[in-house]
């Protein structure tokens, strides 16, 4: 391989991260306005992605092989079951006739 073929290797590469990324915001923000996530819901979402495309991880998959993608597997499931269990408590709680947080008024 040439510097020109590995230049565009790299290109690629970065491109298709770029692309993946942009995907995961999407779906993020898709999600948060489909079942109005709290913004808690979100960090976790956002911290599972950001641990996903990180190269450092606990344990790699340079030496591990596909075993490695079990601490990602395990951080985006943990999202995952996180943002579940905001949104069925949120969905209980409006069946209940509470809606959001309640605000002291000021003017009482």
């Amino acid at each position: 391989m040439d510097a020109m073929d590995m230049s565009d290797l790299l290109t690629l590469v970065l491109a298709l991260l770029g692309v993946l990324a942009l995907l995961g915001v999407a779906v993020i923000g898709f999600i948060m306005w489909r079942y109005r996530i709290p913004p808690r819901g979100l960090i976790a979402m956002i911290g599972a992605l950001v641990y996903l495309a990180s190269p450092v991880d606990v344990l790699p998959e340079v030496m591990l092989g596909p075993f490695g993608l079990l601490d990602d597997v395990g951080a985006v499931t943990a999202a995952a079951v996180f943002v579940y269990k905001l949104v069925t408590v949120k969905r209980r709680l409006e069946d209940a006739g509470v809606k959001g947080r309640r605000r002291p008024d000021l003017l009482e």
